[in-house]
C-alpha cells in the first residue's frame, strides 16, 4: 500500500469534508460516507431533527447497533480478533475523527 496520502472531497448531508485517503482506500470510504449520508438524512427525516451533531451521534449508534447485532457478530468476535489486525484501520477512523471534529467545530458555534 502506498504511504503518498491523498485527499477526497466528500458530502455528506449537503456538507463538504475533505478526508485523507490512499486511492487503495477510495472505493472503502466512498461506501462509508454512502452509509453514513443514508443513515444521516433518515434519521434527520425521521425525527425532523436539523442539529447536524445529534444526527451524526445518532446515525453512529444506528450504525454500531446494526453491526453488533449482525449474525455471528458477538460469538465469532475473537475469531475476527486473530483474523484480522484492525489497529491501521482504528487508527485511520480516529484521524478521521479528529479531522472531522475540526471542521465542525465552527459550525457547533453557529448552531447555537
Amino acid at each position: 500500500m502506498s504511504t503518498e496520502q491523498n485527499f477526497l472531497d466528500v458530502k455528506i448531508m449537503g456538507r463538504e469534508y475533505r478526508v485523507a485517503c490512499t486511492p487503495e482506500e477510495r472505493d472503502g470510504l466512498l461506501a462509508a460516507v454512502d452509509l453514513v449520508d443514508n443513515k444521516m438524512r433518515e434519521i434527520a427525516q425521521r425525527t425532523k431533527s436539523t442539529i447536524a451533531e445529534r444526527v451524526a451521534v445518532m446515525a453512529a449508534l444506528n450504525i454500531a447497533h446494526e453491526y453488533l447485532s449482525a449474525p455471528g457478530a458477538v460469538g465469532q468476535k475473537k475469531e475476527i480478533d486473530y483474523a484480522v489486525d484492525s489497529s491501521d484501520a482504528k487508527r485511520r477512523i480516529a484521524n478521521m475523527g479528529v479531522r472531522i471534529g475540526t471542521v465542525l467545530a465552527p459550525q457547533q458555534q453557529l448552531d447555537f
